[in-house]
């Protein structure tokens, strides 16, 4: 986000406070509040907690989280909080290289949370901090941000306004323009204990909703008799397809060409079809255009030719 909007009269600032007066200048009409807090340390935690169960319309719960966070510990932090509280969130992010980023929708219970999936780094007990090395920052381009930003929001949008498919985890390639989309489900032996009390709490939802059955529906009875139209419905007379089977049958035996080989040697038609020219090996010679013997020279065919 630093990258997308932030200006240089700005500069000394903190990056709530610029984003709010940034913001603001585009849309006065919307209430923004800001924090500057970090939430990863215990001792700030409880406070992200209450703005997350407080923060939403009449001082109600959120209805959604986008996270747009640059670290593992800070992701781990949301993920924490929205498995505690049950909170629908988006997590998203771009890498170090700067040509790809991802977003995915995280339904405590339903769907994978963050800690059920972690990054292969975290997965193989390195220390993040250990890779990135001393006064070398992760390359950044505001054009891969800015994709990924327009994702993130149109998703965002599709939920909270209901409309269209929500989806659950949408990658980005930009040297190939790929865009991966799938569904992971949650991990039964995840390590946030939220989470796997969540996924009990989402089997046990399923268990109890109603399993859809066939009902066999009455025939609804359409009367055609009395009626302010006076319209009635003519019975289907039983001889209409005998007469079509006999309009149909001759054309398959008399009009099929008879040139054409069997299925099994050559392609086969529907009924009422027919080539319109034969293939080329099965065309009969006209005996006229067969070269036959003559004891005429070159000579005597010349003046034939003259002659005509």
């Amino acid at each position: 986000m630093n990258r997308l909007f932030y200006q240089p009269s700005q500069a000394g600032l903190s990056k709530v406070t610029a984003a709010s007066m940034t913001l603001t200048k585009i849309n006065p009409d919307v209430k923004i509040e800001t924090y500057n807090t970090n939430i990863t340390l215990s001792t700030q935690f409880e406070e992200f907690l209450n703005v997350l169960k407080t923060g939403g319309i009449n001082g109600d719960r959120v209805d959604l989280v986008l996270s747009c966070v640059d670290n593992y510990e800070a992701r781990m932090t949301i993920n924490t909080a929205c498995n505690e509280l049950g909170l629908k969130w988006f997590e998203s992010g771009v890498s170090e290289n700067a040509v790809c980023g991802h977003i995915q929708y995280i339904v405590p219970g339903e769907s994978a949370c963050f800690a059920c999936a972690p990054p292969l780094v975290v997965a193989s007990d390195i220390d993040e901090k250990t890779l990135k090395k001393d006064g070398v920052c992760a390359a950044s381009l505001p054009t891969t941000m800015g994709v990924v930003a327009g994702l993130l929001v149109q998703n965002s949008l599709k939920k909270l306004l209901g409309f269209g498919t929500v989806s659950w985890y949408l990658g980005y390639n930009a040297l190939s323009d790929f865009f991966p989309s799938m569904m992971i489900k949650p991990n039964p032996n995840c390590s946030d204990n939220f989470c796997l009390k969540q996924q009990s709490e989402f089997k046990n939802r399923v268990k109890e909703e109603p399993e859809c059955t066939n009902v066999d529906l009455p025939e609804d009875i359409v009367s055609h008799e009395n009626n302010e139209w006076g319209i009635t419905l003519a019975e289907d007379e039983p001889t209409a397809s005998n007469n079509t089977t006999e309009l149909v049958e001759p054309l398959k035996t008399e009009n099929l060409n008879s040139s054409i080989k069997s299925d099994g040697e050559y392609l086969s038609l529907n009924d009422g079809l027919e080539f319109a020219y034969p293939s080329a090996d099965q065309t009969a010679p006209y005996e006229e255009s067969l070269v036959k013997e003559t004891e005429s020279n070159v000579d005597d065919l010349r003046k034939q030719l003259a002659s005509l």
